[in-house]
């Protein structure tokens, strides 16, 4: 039975930020952590965000990692907790966000963290304990703001997906200002994770039409607005519709994802290096060229939807597409070209047969699939 929940506040303009304070108030947050990194701080975001909340005796965690660990989430507890916070603002991409919400877990439950994992049984343990998260993303692309996950590296290596309602941010602040200095390169890696999110939540055969549609628009303003917004970080409608696409492929998300994220999960827990939405772009084309086979695929004509979204003449277009603009954004085209190399492909295949997301692809995929997609990646 598919749960369709539509999901939590959501405020989104230019100059958003400046309802941070109010927001924090509504959710009874009075001595806010924020979570951030030392990117987002180098920014001057940081200082932004600090003047927003003026009047509020805030603390600063501003160390999160490119993918965040369990020992990061460590380090912001003992600030939250010698700080006597009663609250989160997390300030950044995907990965202050999703360590925010380790810390929101690991702050009011006990044990480790894997404990409350998904693939360990963990999503129930998760209780309404958890303090409240304001989240305030800085890129346009996980669209974490507004899910109920959050992806973290575990201590014994694992990059594992934790999963509750009781994690949604209560209010998400999309403010695109706060995108407008984001380098080409991260602009381009950030959208493409957000298309994919689109792409591969559609993809699902999990039944929840409201998904499919927010999916599909998304994917449209995302394809169309893209290469915009690497070009040109000053264009505010890029910018906006960018924001919108990726908090449209992440309240899609709900639907569940597939392959592509099973192999971007479990290949960034292997090198903690690798940018998690250029692993998705790079990824798409040969899971695309995967599903199409699927009866779900053909019977509600989905590549031939997202063709349409994106603008093309044939549904045979599409994976082709993406691997075009990856190249047109100035993005690896192949795996090669970030140092993964076969010897790999053991602990990736592994990785991905036990991730969350594997089990929701609409054509369930082998160990030789995968090894097909690894290969087809390179």
């Amino acid at each position: 039975m598919a749960q369709i929940l539509y999901v939590t506040n959501i405020l989104i303009d230019f100059g958003a930020l400046s309802q941070l304070k109010a927001e924090c108030e509504r959710a009874g947050i009075s001595r806010p952590l924020v979570v951030t990194d030392a990117g987002v701080k180098a920014a001057g975001l940081l200082d932004k965000t600090l003047g927003a909340l003026h009047g509020l005796d805030a603390a600063v965690y501003d160390q999160t990692p490119s993918n965040p660990t369990e020992a990061a989430v460590r380090a912001a507890v003992a600030i939250y907790k010698a700080q006597g916070c009663d609250g989160l603002v997390a300030l950044g991409g995907g990965s202050a966000i999703d360590c925010a919400k380790g810390v929101a877990i690991a702050a009011a439950h006990e044990g480790p963290l894997k404990t409350y994992a998904t693939i360990e049984g963990g999503s129930p343990k998760i209780t309404t304990a958890v303090p409240p998260l304001i989240a305030v993303p800085t890129t346009a692309g996980t669209g974490s703001e507004v899910a109920r996950g959050a992806i973290l590296i575990v201590d014994d290596g694992r990059k594992l997906g934790f999963h509750s309602w009781h994690l949604v941010p209560k209010t998400a602040l999309l403010d695109p200002e706060l995108t407008l200095g984001l380098p080409p390169m991260l602009t381009a890696a950030t959208g493409m994770d957000a298309i994919a999110h689109c792409m591969e939540t559609f993809m699902s055969a999990t039944f929840n039409p409201p998904a499919d549609g927010i999916a599909l628009d998304g994917l449209e303003r995302g394809w169309a607005h893209i290469e915009r917004a690497t070009k040109d970080g000053q264009d505010r409608e890029a910018r906006l519709n960018m924001m919108s696409a990726s908090m449209q492929g992440a309240m899609a998300f709900q639907k569940g994802l597939g392959c592509v994220h099973s192999l971007s999960h479990s290949l960034g827990g292997v090198d903690p290096r690798l940018h998690h939405g250029t692993l998705n772009a790079l990824f798409l084309p040969a899971v695309i060229r995967f599903n199409a086979a699927a009866e779900s695929m053909q019977k509600d004509r989905r590549l031939q939807r997202m063709a349409h979204a994106m603008g093309l003449g044939s549904e045979g277009d599409v994976a082709e597409a993406v691997r075009e603009m990856s190249a047109r954004l100035g993005l690896p085209t192949g795996l090669a070209a970030l140092g993964v190399t076969p010897a790999l492909f053991d602990r990736v295949i592994a990785g991905a047969m036990a991730d969350h997301c594997h089990k929701t692809n609409p054509r369930l995929a082998t160990e030789d699939d995968y090894r097909a997609m690894l290969e087809a990646a390179m």
